[in-house]
Formats: structure tokens, C-alpha cells, sequence
């Protein structure tokens, strides 16, 4: 009966632990999230007239440390008789300015998806943003972030546009060591 009890008790131990591996395992200072998520806003304005605003959700990793971070993320983009998808990836040199401030510069391929009173159109565009993130408590868990950002569509009307989207982060996903 008592061994009985005491496997009880162990699996409910591991339970626990695997159920709550952010009480159970303290991260250490230097450790940071295998990937971050982006959630906010974002405003555009076309070179040569009109603006845009919605929203923006993206992932980032880093698979070269201290050379490399990718930006995967999709940007909706609306104003009263048109909308707008941008779908790209960012690859980005990050900086380490602090241990609450991170910056990067990037560039990256987009696809962009128009829908304009009714016609849909596709085109291929180029991106350069600059990306400040800011970890209030040094944990990289939760901060927020702002990236101002160019875009050129190689498109028939060759449209550029400046923006800058800003919103929440979220470390997520085991750590690893920053060295």
C-alpha cells in the first residue's frame, strides 16, 4: 500500500513539473527565449500620398548568435476602400546595446496582396527596417518594440512606402545561453 502511495505522489510530482516548467526551473539572467513573438500595430504612408494602419504579427529566432536573427511575420493593412497583406521575412544584424535594449538592422523580401474596390493584385517587394526591442525587466520575457521600416514594390507602379509598426513581445519556448 505505501509503495503505491509514493508512485501516486511521484507522478503527480512530474506532472507538476512538466505542467509547470516556469515555476519549477528558475531561468537564469543570461538565458533568452528560442523565439520571440511581435504583436501590434502598424501605420504606413505611400510615398506620393495615402495612408494605411492595422496590424501586425510576427516570429523571430536567431540561428547565428549575435549575427543573425530571422523575422517571419504578416501585416494587414486598411483604409476605407482598399486593403492590404504584406507576407516577409527580415534578416536582420542584431546589437546588444544593453541588457534591457536590443537593436537590429534588416532586410528582406515581402509579398505583397492588394485588394482595391473590388480588384486584387500581387507584386514582390523589398524591405529595410530598423528594430529596437526593449526588455523592461532584463528577461526577455515581455517588452515592446518599435521598427520603423521602408518598402519598395517591384509592382507595375513601383509604390514605395515608410512605416513603422510598435507593439508587445513575448519570449517563448525553451531557453538557451547567451555567451
Amino acid at each position: 500500500m505505501f509503495s503505491v502511495r509514493a508512485s501516486v505522489s511521484q507522478t503527480c510530482g512530474w506532472i507538476f513539473l512538466l505542467l509547470t516548467p516556469g515555476g519549477a526551473f528558475a531561468q537564469a539572467a543570461d538565458q533568452e527565449p528560442a523565439a520571440v513573438i511581435e504583436v501590434g500595430g502598424v501605420a504606413s504612408r505611400q510615398i506620393g500620398g495615402g495612408s494605411s494602419f492595422g496590424g501586425e504579427l510576427a516570429v523571430e529566432f536567431t540561428p547565428i548568435e549575435r549575427w543573425l536573427e530571422i523575422e517571419a511575420g504578416t501585416a494587414g493593412l486598411f483604409t476605407r476602400h482598399s486593403s492590404e497583406w504584406d507576407t516577409g521575412a527580415l534578416f536582420k544584424k542584431p546589437w546588444t546595446l544593453s541588457r534591457t535594449v536590443e537593436f537590429m538592422a534588416g532586410v528582406g523580401p515581402e509579398w505583397v496582396h492588394t485588394r482595391e474596390r473590388g480588384v486584387s493584385s500581387n507584386a514582390l517587394a523589398g524591405a529595410f527596417a530598423l528594430d529596437f526591442m526593449f526588455w523592461p525587466r532584463g528577461h526577455n520575457k515581455m517588452g515592446w518594440f518599435a521598427e520603423p521600416e521602408y518598402e519598395y514594390t517591384f509592382g507595375h507602379d513601383h509604390e514605395r512606402a515608410i512605416g513603422v509598426s510598435f507593439g508587445v513581445l513575448f519570449g517563448v519556448g525553451r531557453s538557451r545561453s547567451v555567451r
